[in-house]
């Protein structure tokens, strides 16, 4: 097989991913709290799983939403609200008493239940429309008493089983024990998946290295991605710099569109300074990395920050090497050849830059589509 027909099958690849997965598969959140009488669920949703959710006579944008666009979804929201999620102890089914559905900003629709009923003994949580969402969805559900103390968390997905646990009554002398272990792993497993997921963090990498000669660049390029994205990670998780996915999302776009631009106008040798290109567009991925952890609710407390702050940038990070491993070599392979750097480049670069272009499009003249 000849080097460009190697590079027309590689862009072909890249090209048909913005049209499969213009976004991370998504999360939501599911935070039980026990009262003395009874127990509250508060659910959070992002527009675009909330757009899976609803019947297709009911139309919604896929990213931001307005106060009219809630206004017109209402009824149906309120419809399903009852329908999302399970709580049954040995008893059987808590019956939801009352909810309430509120547009807690332009990227998250909440939820809450009501239940007039505390579940005592063992008890399952479980989400009624985990596979109504999009393959690899995730949802974050965590149970705390009516003093705010955790007694048990999860990350799920659609193959995982409910999250149990065993509720003490009211005047039980000793402490829950959760039945989970600490989501050390699920954090970890979340940072993979949403890197592998994450096809525009994935393009503008590969838009990078494409033109790499050495492999000193290539971990430069690296080093600045991995230390730039983990600084803002970590701001905007702790609510230091709060800055809008409605901004973020399009930045993203626009970092892979100009990364595929340099390669053209460089015709395929390195652009110098891309280390600082890299360092910068960073910063700016690394808000896009911190909306997964703020949806989760990650940051709003105090509650185990650090642990999944380290481990999922720790995900992310083997995630990211993991796909460096597997497309380098065949990268270094495919530049050893002249035609490759002559042809193959650009037209790989080329596609980088047009999907880019894709991406902020949709992400702003289209997102209410």
């Amino acid at each position: 097989m000849g080097v460009p027909r190697v590079a027309w099958i590689l862009a072909l690849a890249l090209l048909l991913a913005p049209a499969a997965w213009a976004h991370d598969p998504g999360l939501s959140t599911a935070q039980v709290n026990l009262k003395p009488d009874g127990l509250v669920a508060a659910l959070g949703y992002a527009p675009r799983d909330i757009r899976a959710l609803m019947p297709a006579s009911v139309v919604t944008p896929s990213s931001a939403w307005s106060p009219a666009d809630f206004a017109a979804a209402r009824s149906a929201l309120e419809v399903l609200a009852p329908d999302l999620i399970e709580v049954r102890d040995a008893s059987g089914i808590i019956p939801w008493a009352r909810d309430e559905v509120a547009l807690a900003s332009s990227n998250s629709v909440m939820f809450t239940l009501t239940a007039a009923r505390r579940p005592q003994g063992a008890t399952t949580i479980h989400s009624l429309v985990m596979d109504r969402l999009p393959p690899g969805h995730r949802e974050y559900v965590s149970v705390t008493d009516e003093k705010g103390v955790l007694l048990a968390e999860k990350l799920v997905g659609a193959n995982d089983g409910p999250l149990s646990v065993n509720l003490p009554g009211l005047r039980a002398a000793a402490p829950a024990e959760p039945a989970e272990q600490p989501t050390f792993w699920g954090f970890l497993r979340l940072g993979i998946a949403h890197i592998w997921t994450g096809y525009d963090h994935l393009l503008f990498l590969f838009g990078l290295l494409v033109v790499c000669r050495s492999f000193k660049s290539i971990v430069g390029i690296i080093s600045c991605f991995t230390v730039a994205h983990s600084i803002t990670l970590a701001l905007a998780t702790l609510n230091i710099v709060s800055i809008p996915s409605s901004i973020i999302e399009p930045m993203i776009a626009a970092s892979i569109f100009y990364v595929g631009v340099e390669n053209l106008v460089r015709k395929g040798a390195e652009p110098r300074g891309r280390w600082a290109v890299t360092f910068g567009f960073g910063l700016v991925h690394g808000f896009g990395f911190a909306s997964v952890l703020r949806e989760l609710g990650i940051g709003s407390n105090g509650h185990g920050l650090a642990m999944p702050l380290f481990t999922f940038n720790l995900g992310v990070e083997i995630g990211q090497i993991s796909i460096a491993l597997l497309v380098l070599p065949i990268v270094w392979q495919l530049r050893k050849n002249p035609t490759f750097v002559r042809r193959g480049v650009p037209i790989l670069s080329a596609v980088v830059a047009f999907a880019g272009l894709y991406w902020f499009l949709e992400r702003t003249l289209f997102s209410g589509s």
